[in-house]
């Protein structure tokens, strides 16, 4: 659930209504992290490169030597669109902006970007420092987003 403020002093609840990726063993790491407000993400114990998304084998090297490390939740902004069209829950939101981050660790991931508006792309700058937040789901299930920081 997510709560939205209508007026000040009065909280809306709303039903989380987008897609959520699917759950198994190999990233149960990634969603335990996830819901404690952490950054999980796979790295290869072979050739020490992380990689995103989670997959049983190393993009790189295709060892099945894998761990997991708790990454910064830092990065940059790599690229980024406005989004004028959507289906589903996301619908709701348009236009809201879409980004490929470059995180600290070595890796790129795609997210929806938070704290920049739609309407002014122009403000928003590649390169830019970002950090994940985290927005519940459910219970069991939080989604990371990115968020601009503030001088970055």
């Amino acid at each position: 659930m997510v709560s939205g403020s209508i007026d000040p002093g009065k909280e809306k609840t709303v039903a989380y209504n987008k897609p959520i990726p699917p759950k198994a063993q190999h990233t149960a790491p990634f969603w335990e992290g996830a819901k404690e407000g952490r950054l999980m993400l796979p790295r290869c114990t072979n050739c020490n490169r992380v990689h995103w998304y989670p997959r049983l084998i190393c993009p790189f090297c295709h060892s099945m030597e894998l761990e997991w490390i708790e990454a910064s939740g830092e990065g940059r902004i790599h690229t980024y669109a406005v989004q004028h069209r959507a289906f589903g829950g996301w619908a709701e939101e348009v236009p809201y902006v879409t980004a490929f981050i470059d995180l600290n660790e070595g890796d790129r991931m795609m997210t929806v970007l938070r704290g920049v508006d739609p309407a002014r792309p122009e403000e928003i700058r590649i390169g830019a420092k970002v950090k994940v937040e985290f927005e519940a789901a459910d219970e069991d299930t939080h989604i990371p987003f990115f968020r601009v920081v503030e001088g970055g």
